[in-house]
């Protein structure tokens, strides 16, 4: 596997790109913002799980979901697995 060091930066880029395109103005989507806030449910996270198994290699557990409360912990717990 190709050494390639992938930044948090990164991750945040394609989290917030990836929830754009779920509804919410991309100017609400802060690592701040809530989930619930931004009406991603889990549908739209299972979605955000494939996309980020295709960037990066790494998925969400449905697990991980109920501890996803905030774009912020999203882009954590990916960039704790990447």
């Amino acid at each position: 596997m190709a050494s390639t060091t992938i930044t948090r930066e990164q991750i945040q880029d394609t989290v917030f790109k990836a929830l754009a395109t779920f509804g919410p103005e991309p100017e609400d989507i802060t690592l701040d913002a809530k989930l619930s806030d931004l009406d991603i449910d889990s549908l739209d996270l299972a979605e955000l799980s494939q996309i980020v198994e295709d960037e990066y290699g790494v998925g969400l557990k449905s697990s991980d979901a109920e501890k996803i409360k905030t774009v912020g912990d999203a882009v954590d717990l990916i960039a704790s697995r990447v």
